[in-house]
């Protein structure tokens, strides 16, 4: 099958593109230009004060927060010892055998056998989507479909709790992010105590505000070693394939779409794909944060055969994107393929500038969504009820309120003030979505939300930074297809190309209201840390934290 493919006209049109793109790149002004730039800089005081600030030392270690975790770690294993001692975990231990015993030579139970549970539960997290899909919209189980994901998330900490009562190892996962979600956590709570006209909303905005975020510690203590890794990154990738697939398959065959998703004036633009997400704007935001996933397999893996199958279908991630007509998530798109040419190879900038100009020329529909915006009926439709409105009037709502504390957690401008009509809709006043996720929070949380909101994002690309500069194994070398091959660099620098698309996102779109987008946010966000700071046989690149 392998050697199928090898020898395929798709292969091997992919392998003569590439190898003539390499060929123009050498001899090309751009390359020489990035040569002499690259020697200058090498000895320049610029990169050392770069490397100054990516070594900066975890002293997250040794803070107070480490240290009562690291109690209650030590507590939970002496709550272990006395477990393993007990006459209930040696008949789980027997159940275990008894089970293993009865499933050999089977092939089901050799399936199940192949994955730990931990790693099955990791696997179902990058499955969430597909998951949610079908607990909600195809079982419909009314409180199943309502309690779901909160039962997922007990599952998922009593794994956590259950393999630290175990585990011989220290196994520390504190980071230093995690303090400023926490803060951010404790000062939502803060604001919800304070501005509460109706307590129950204010409590179900706070719950969707900072529920989801619980997972970026349960993931990063679950991931124990590689092999983890590679089971959840495998089944993000999983999903990314279906949703990929399906959404090419929506646009083949012209989905019905409602008639607000496009204007009589976007010529050619019969429809819009949206896979299981139910939202072009939501889909596109998630091919936005795992695209880099099959865009890095292009340059981690070894084989040919298998760079170019990862590229074919990142060509076909890209087209899945244009299919869903989401401005903001193409917008999402070049900052993440930026970031991540800047790191790997800066020759997609020129790959990407091309492929756009080739787009706009090709593609009528795509042109004239684009060209759309610079038009009158776009700033009269846009001020009528779209987001020039929507943004005023969250304004407007925040200034005859309290600036600093906001209107009130799940009061306004996203789905919990949807789902919770409470005030009265006047001439001047109705509930919509706000399409922007930071005029959001700071119409609910008011500035001082919003200041270590934005904090808390701000240490996230900073420490998502110093990770991939401590996740290189420094292996490969010369040109970047060869020097990223088995690099856990190359993985950390899609994730966080990721990361970073979608924050830009979400000036365009609410979109953390999508329980799973900001699940699969703080669980990318969890995966790139693990491979900085936690995963074993990975370099430290921190002379003063050896020294700490």
């Amino acid at each position: 099958m392998a050697e199928a493919v090898k020898n395929s006209i798709f292969i091997s049109i992919l392998l003569r593109f590439g190898k003539a793109f390499y060929r123009w790149w050498q001899h090309s002004l751009l390359c020489r230009f990035g040569q002499l730039w690259g020697m200058w800089y090498s000895t320049s005081r610029t990169r050392r004060i770069w490397r100054a600030f990516l070594e900066v030392a975890d002293y997250s270690r040794h803070s107070l927060y480490a240290r009562l975790m690291a109690f209650f770690r030590r507590m939970l294993r002496s709550v272990g010892i006395a477990l393993q001692a007990s006459c209930c975990y040696r008949l789980l231990m027997r159940l275990k055998a008894l089970w293993l015993k009865l499933g050999q030579g089977s092939a089901v139970c050799g399936l199940i056998y192949a994955l730990s549970p931990r790693q099955w539960l990791l696997f179902a997290f990058g499955m969430y989507l597909p998951l949610e899909y079908i607990i909600r919209d195809v079982l419909s189980i009314g409180i199943l479909s309502s309690l779901w994901e909160e039962l997922f998330i007990l599952i998922a900490a009593a794994m956590v709790v259950w393999n630290l009562m175990l585990d011989k190892d220290d196994n520390r996962r504190e980071t230093p992010l995690d303090m400023f979600i926490i803060l951010f956590m404790a000062v939502g709570l803060l604001l919800a105590s304070i501005v509460c006209p109706v307590k129950y909303i204010a409590i179900a905005g706070y719950r969707a505000q900072v529920e989801y975020m619980v997972w970026f510690f349960l993931i990063i203590r679950l991931l124990r070693d590689d092999k983890d890794f590679r089971v959840l990154y495998a089944s993000l990738f999983a999903a990314l394939v279906f949703l990929t697939f399906h959404g090419i398959w929506q646009f083949v065959i012209g989905v019905e779409i409602p008639d607000a998703w496009v204007t009589d004036s976007e010529v050619g633009v019969r429809t819009r794909v949206y896979s299981l997400t139910g939202s072009p704007n939501i889909l596109g935001s998630l091919l936005v944060l795992l695209a880099p996933l099959s865009a890095g397999l292009i340059y981690y893996c070894r084989r040919p055969a298998a760079k170019a199958a990862a590229f074919g279908f990142t060509c076909l991630i890209f087209g899945c994107l244009l299919f869903t007509f989401s401005r903001g998530a193409w917008v999402g798109m070049i900052v993440t393929v930026t970031v991540f040419a800047l790191y790997l190879d800066k020759r997609l900038l020129a790959l990407m500038g091309s492929a756009m100009a080739a787009v706009l020329l090709a593609v009528p529909s795509i042109t004239s969504r684009i060209t759309f915006l610079f038009t009158e009926e776009y700033r009269a439709a846009s001020a009528l009820g779209g987001r020039a409105m929507r943004w005023a009037t969250g304004r407007q709502l925040l200034a005859e309120s309290d600036p600093l504390l906001g209107f009130g957690l799940g009061r306004f401008g996203g789905a919990v003030a949807m789902q919770n009509q409470v005030l009265d809709v006047t001439e001047t006043f109705r509930y919509f979505y706000m399409d922007n996720y930071y005029l959001k929070t700071l119409v609910e949380m008011g500035w001082l939300g919003l200041g270590f909101f934005l904090l808390m994002m701000v240490m996230l690309v900073i420490w998502g930074m110093r990770a991939i500069d401590r996740s290189d194994v420094g292996l490969g070398s010369g040109d970047a297809l060869l020097r990223g091959i088995g690099n856990y660099r190359v993985l950390a620098v899609s994730l966080w190309s990721g990361l970073c698309g979608v924050l830009v996102h979400c000036y365009f779109e609410n979109i953390f209201e999508e329980p799973y987008m900001m699940a699969y946010f703080w669980g990318v966000a969890a995966m790139l840390l693990y491979l900085g700071f936690f995963r074993r046989g990975g370099c430290i690149n921190n002379k003063k934290e050896q020294q700490l």
